[in-house]
């Protein structure tokens, strides 16, 4: 199994099924990138990112049990894209929740003199 998922055989590859995931694929590196640079997690959805991954997963599952093919690394290159802009949402969502709590008590203390 694990030389089919090794394997690049073009005769056996669902074509149409790596257009869509090689179109993912391409995409991914800009909201990710998007994310990083402007260090703004506003606007994005934990569970539909969650949604997206389980559905890589899925994706890739089958093609080890059912399919085996190169298609596979696609499904696992496009989830870990998915799963570092997720990380970097939460750990943005993080700074920020922080960086409000630290300024929540030195506005106040300002309100009062």
């Amino acid at each position: 199994m694990l030389q089919e998922l090794l394997s690049f055989n073009p005769g056996n590859l669902s074509w149409f099924e790596a257009g869509m995931l090689i179109c993912f694929a391409a995409s991914w590196p800009a909201a990710i990138w998007k994310t990083y640079k402007s260090k703004n997690p506003g606007g994005k959805s934990i569970l539909f990112a969650l949604l997206v991954i389980i559905g890589y997963i899925s994706g890739g599952l089958h093609k080890i049990l059912y399919k085996p093919d190169f298609i596979f690394w696609l499904y696992m290159l496009n989830g870990t894209m998915v799963a570092t802009d997720l990380i970097l949402v939460l750990y943005y969502r993080r700074c920020r929740a922080r960086a409000d709590a630290q300024s929540s008590p030195a506005a106040a203390a300002t309100e009062r003199t």
